[in-house]
């Protein structure tokens, strides 16, 4: 008989066996109480946001030391919440006006700010909401009088929860929990980022499904495909377990030769590259054998903070960026903020539908100050490096054309200033929309190279929003329809001798190397982590190998199918 399975959404990669335990956190409550003595409760209050303070930057300090600072950030932002003025000052006010006790004014003040954010409905805010909760709950047995009870593992297990919060999921011992499943969540959790940091498998999404995970149940969790196997044979049980073991052996392989360039067995050079957040990614990228970065998401230097930053302050970073990666190529994406990132010195209209209103250039086209300032930065932070500038969510010719004004006016500028600027800057953008990639071969004339964001183009093309637990495993990067759309928009660009690169998620997979090979990619940008097996992928196909691989899988009539058929040439390849 047949291994049964459930199928989640990976969320972070690994295999894991053993057997699963259930944890579910006791949500805390404190109900109405009034006080007749204001000041006391007051005192009580600041006493616990001090107390909490002090745990939440004990977990930042962890983090760094286990998984980097930027991971270890997540907790910043949990410590940002407690000085958060908005919330404070409805706190106090409930404590004030209404005699209400500290622990109730501050669960009813977490419970209306975090119900705000989730009525967004974005990604970002639910994550934020999520995180919200997690620092509401601690503070909350401060002023119970609640001791932080941390779970004892006394054998390797599979925790299977609800949700995971980054505190608790953190707070797990590493060495004994093989895997995180959890009902709710998406990869883009702070959760699954923090798992995909410390290594260890994750899948999420399980929804309903999760009530099949008993307590003490032996699984498998495939955290690359986003199965687990319930109650496996002897026979599917050894199999996963050789599986694993060549797994390990292949990445510490890849990570040895991971310095060496990417060469296909017929001699082609693919450039693999890092998608990296801030300046402190840079040494991670460098260490991994990145070829320089792919993708830099600049929004770090604009969210989370009351006022936008400075040209000084943006020169110095990206400076700091360009000299680090030493003369190797980085590509800079312009602020991609919008109605699903908002940034609270840049008022947008409420949107039914943030994604697809007015977000990336199509915001910062009406922010001209400010694009301006970021255009003056980079400028000048290349002078003496290979900068490329790439502008997010381009659906037009007419864009690129007012871009392309933005850019000679901060030039100018600059000029006038007597302030070097960066010569022979090439010009991108991000191919996210379907009509980019429907019109590419009209948009190559007027840019110097493409990257393909698979993540937005995916949920595009395939009216699937990826940030939905409900229909996340619609939105998958494998189905045909997306891949024609890469293969068209590589064939248009190569027709005009412009370069495409590719920096989605898809571009870390492993099983997705040799189709992105076969439609002829340039250059593959990923997280850092990622870097040492993908080049190790590029090493074992032949350019003729990929591209019968690419014309087979293009052929599929679903994603399921297309995912099947890759299974099935890795194992004859020998990646298995």
């Amino acid at each position: 008989m047949p291994t049964k399975a459930i199928r989640g959404i990976a969320a972070s990669p690994g295999i894991a066996i053993g057997p699963i335990l259930r944890y579910e956190a006791a949500k805390l409550v404190a109900n109405q109480h009034y006080t007749s003595d204001i000041p006391h409760e007051l005192l009580h209050l600041e006493e616990a946001l001090t107390q909490a303070r002090q745990e939440i930057h004990g977990f930042y300090e962890q983090a760094k030391q286990t998984i980097g600072t930027q991971e270890g950030a997540i907790f910043e932002a949990h410590e940002a919440f407690l000085n958060d003025p908005a919330l404070l000052e409805q706190v106090h006010t409930a404590i004030q006006q209404q005699s209400s006790s500290a622990a109730f004014a501050w669960q009813e003040g977490i419970e209306r700010y975090a119900n705000q954010l989730r009525l967004l409905h974005d990604e970002y805010l639910a994550a934020r909401a999520t995180d919200l909760e997690d620092v509401g709950q601690r503070v909350l047995r401060i002023l119970q009088g609640g001791q932080e009870q941390a779970l004892r593992l006394t054998e390797p297990t599979i925790i299977v929860a609800t949700d995971l919060t980054p505190s608790e999921t953190v707070r797990f011992d590493t060495q004994m929990v093989c895997a995180f499943c959890t009902a709710t969540g998406t990869p883009t959790s702070h959760a699954a980022i923090l798992a995909k940091a410390l290594g260890i498998p994750a899948i999420t999404g399980l929804g309903s499904d999760l009530a099949q995970l008993a307590d003490g149940l032996q699984v498998i969790v495939d955290g690359n495909t986003g199965e687990i196997l319930l109650a496996p044979d002897a026979e599917t049980l050894e199999r996963y377990r050789l599986h694993a073991q060549i797994q390990t052996q292949k990445q510490r392989i890849a990570l040895e030769a991971s310095h060496q360039p990417a060469f296909t067995l017929d001699g082609k050079h693919v450039e693999i590259v890092a998608n990296i957040n801030s300046p402190d990614q840079v040494a991670e990228a460098l260490t991994y054998g990145a070829e320089g970065v792919g993708l830099l998401r600049t929004e770090f230097l604009f969210l989370e903070r009351a006022t936008a930053p400075t040209e000084e302050e943006q020169f110095g970073i990206y400076r700091a960026i360009l000299t680090g990666m030493h003369q190797q190529p980085v590509v800079v994406r312009t602020f991609d903020i919008g109605g699903d990132k908002p940034a609270p010195y840049m008022p947008v209209a409420e949107e039914m539908n943030p994604f697809l209103g007015v977000r990336g250039i199509r915001l910062a086209l009406t922010q001209k100050e400010l694009l301006q300032t970021q255009l003056r930065a980079l400028l000048r932070a290349g002078v003496g490096q290979q900068l490329r500038i790439m502008f997010p969510m381009v659906s037009s010719s007419e864009e690129i054309d007012v871009l392309r004004e933005h850019l000679m006016e901060a030039r100018k500028t600059l000029e006038e200033r007597q302030i070097a600027a960066a010569a022979n800057v090439q010009i991108g953008i991000m191919i996210e929309v379907p009509a980019a990639a429907l019109m590419a071969d009209v948009l190559a004339e007027q840019v110097d190279f493409f990257s393909i964001g698979t993540n937005d183009l995916t949920q595009y093309t395939l009216a699937a929003d990826r940030t939905n637990e409900a229909i996340a495993p619609f939105a998958d990067a494998l189905h045909p329809a997306v891949l024609r759309l890469i293969d068209s928009v590589c064939k248009a660009a190569h027709a005009r001798q412009r370069w495409v690169g590719l920096c989605g998620e898809l571009g870390g997979d492993p099983l997705a190397l040799p189709v992105l090979l076969g439609l002829g990619l340039d250059e593959l940008s990923m997280a850092p982590k990622a870097i040492p097996l993908c080049k190790q992928q590029v090493r074992l196909y032949s350019q003729e190998q990929a591209h019968e691989i690419a014309q087979q899988a293009l052929k599929k009539r679903n994603a399921a199918e297309v995912r099947a058929y890759l299974k099935a040439c890795s194992h004859t390849i020998g990646d298995h």
